[in-house]
């Protein structure tokens, strides 16, 4: 599960347990009190890691603050709030899990989001702008000011809208925290068909779901793909024993280990980075995320 994942035309067959009514909710508290009792923690590393890059990115392109980021499989933009203010994942699920004394409609909600996020908003945000199929959730992430500006388009069976198109020019990153697996080689396609000349891109991927093909459309558009090799992400934690099961069995069928990793119960991702040739060669991704 992504920061938010509902694109499902790609495959899907590793036996996750479905969450599919948490994703387009009319605004993030469902969300966040189903996921909070799994340890749900991508985001929170996420956060570390896209900061790291977005820093690296930014000292090499100074010529053009602020940076652009698409985050796909955006949801409730929850990558845009940890990434472009003085928050944690921790004060997220704060925030929207404890609101059991009070229960404010969801318009009041947003507008009250709006001013959270304004006056925490880090002087370096980037601009963001936020893809994911799931409509009430990308419009509940513009309503409260987290995305500059949000699609709900499926790039798995279409081609961007012409609006969509002309708001990717000079994109300088793109990020996606978990939904590779729903999305496919074909949505970064389509998004790299509308730049003029390809962005950085950082994907965590679980274990169960591989990459190759991903990688080598990137290679092809003349980026170079690192991944992490000095630890793996948790995600979360497994909801029951049949995900258990099945995510091992998907492992064993790819030759991975468990040990170490989802045997401690909990699904793990890798890391992967992909830029142009002399980026990488000047910062190589050990160095740019040391430990």
């Amino acid at each position: 599960m992504a920061a938010g994942v509902s694109n499902t035309t790609a495959s899907t067959d590793w036996g996750k347990a479905d969450f599919e009514a948490i994703y387009n909710c009319p605004d993030p508290r469902r969300y966040f009190t189903t996921l909070q009792p799994l340890d749900y923690q991508i985001p929170h590393h996420g956060q570390a890691v896209f900061r790291a890059v977005t820093e690296a990115l930014q000292r090499r392109r100074s010529d053009r603050p602020p940076l652009s980021v698409i985050d796909l499989c955006c949801s409730y933009g929850v990558n845009a709030a940890l990434l472009n203010h003085r928050l944690s994942l921790t004060d997220l699920y704060s925030r929207y899990t404890g609101l059991a004394t009070r229960t404010p409609a969801t318009a009041q909600l947003a507008q009250e989001d709006r001013t959270f996020f304004a006056t925490r908003r880090r002087p370096e945000a980037a601009r963001v702008i936020g893809l994911d199929s799931a409509e009430a959730a990308v419009e509940y992430a513009e309503s409260a000011g987290l995305l500059d500006r949000g699609f709900s388009e499926n790039l798995e069976l279409v081609d961007p809208s012409e609006e969509f198109r002309q708001s990717l020019a000079g994109i300088d990153l793109i990020t996606v925290t978990g939904g590779v697996g729903y999305i496919s080689e074909r949505t970064y396609a389509r998004l790299l068909d509308c730049m003029s000349s390809p962005p950085w891109v950082a994907s965590f991927v679980l274990r169960t779901v591989p990459y190759e093909q991903i990688s080598a459309l990137l290679a092809r558009a003349g980026l170079v793909t690192e991944k992490l090799t000095t630890r793996t992400f948790r995600q979360r934690r497994f909801a029951d024993g049949d995900e258990r099961r099945a995510t091992f069995a998907a492992l064993a069928a790819r030759g991975l280990s468990t040990v170490g990793k989802e045997a401690d119960g909990f699904y793990h991702a890798e890391l992967y980075l992909s830029r142009p040739a002399a980026d990488a060669a000047a910062l190589p991704l050990a160095e740019l995320l040391p430990g």
